[in-house]
């Protein structure tokens, strides 16, 4: 019974991986960082340092990276994505 629990509260997460190439292809220089969001989701995590924010989705294995300059998209990177 707990295995069976734990299987359907897992199945909505493995439908919602956004570290996709094709999300990856729908991102452009010069997008709002909302933008990006509405595709990508909540990012991992983000930095500042002085006008640039720094976003990540995913992790050190997996990942999309994106920088921003005044709350638009100037460089975009990604590794391994499936």
């Amino acid at each position: 019974m707990r295995f069976a629990l734990l299987l359907l509260a897992a199945l909505p997460l493995a439908g919602c991986n956004k570290l996709t190439p094709e999300n990856y292809d729908k991102l452009r220089m010069g997008m709002h960082y909302a933008e990006v969001k509405s595709i990508l989701g909540e990012p991992t995590r983000c930095s500042d340092l002085l006008a640039v924010k720094a976003c990540t989705w995913g992790d050190d294995a997996r990942y999309i990276n994106v920088n921003f300059v005044a709350d638009q998209a100037v460089l975009l990177n990604s590794s391994n994505l499936r």
